[in-house]
């Protein structure tokens, strides 16, 4: 009797210890939303932006911008929960010797993600919204050349 009071205590200590992973990484799994692939066609161009788990804590994405034949921008997007903080990394083939810039999380809601480093070059600011399930915006801001600058791009997830 006593080996078995002893054994379902250990069994009582041993599952509480367990780490509920959906606490651990809420701040990213309230992120969902963003996951799928979503597209913004214009007589410019067609962006895309295809978003996967890669595991509890982190988010892949690649996003390319083409104009009929041609690849005009790339770039890979690592969103990454660490502790309680998210940050946003982006690696733009051509630029920062290949190196990734990191924006830290500065706002988040069930329908919004800010992200922001103020001392990148351009954008400072990288925000996501989400406007319904299949459509959303994606706003990039900041000072450029001494002015402030901004450009959004209403995506919508394709199917």
């Amino acid at each position: 009797m006593k080996n078995t009071i002893t054994l379902g205590c250990l069994i009582l200590v041993l599952a509480s210890c367990k780490e509920d992973k959906s606490r651990t990484y809420e701040k990213i799994n309230a992120a969902n939303w963003l996951l799928g692939n979503w597209e913004n066609k214009s007589v410019e161009g067609n962006l895309t932006e295809s978003w996967k788990k890669a595991n509890d804590s982190t988010f892949q994405a690649t996003s390319y911008f083409i104009k009929e034949k041609d690849t005009l921008h790339f770039e890979t997007i690592i969103l990454e929960q660490k502790g309680k903080k998210v940050t946003y990394y982006a690696t733009v083939q051509g630029q920062n010797d290949g190196k990734p810039v990191a924006f830290k999380l500065k706002t988040a809601s069930e329908k919004e993600l800010l992200f922001e480093n103020l001392q990148h070059d351009y954008p400072q600011k990288i925000n996501y919204t989400s406007i319904t399930a299949d459509s959303l915006v994606v706003k990039i801001s900041g000072m450029q050349q001494g002015k402030p600058s901004s450009e959004q791009f209403s995506m919508k997830r394709i199917k």
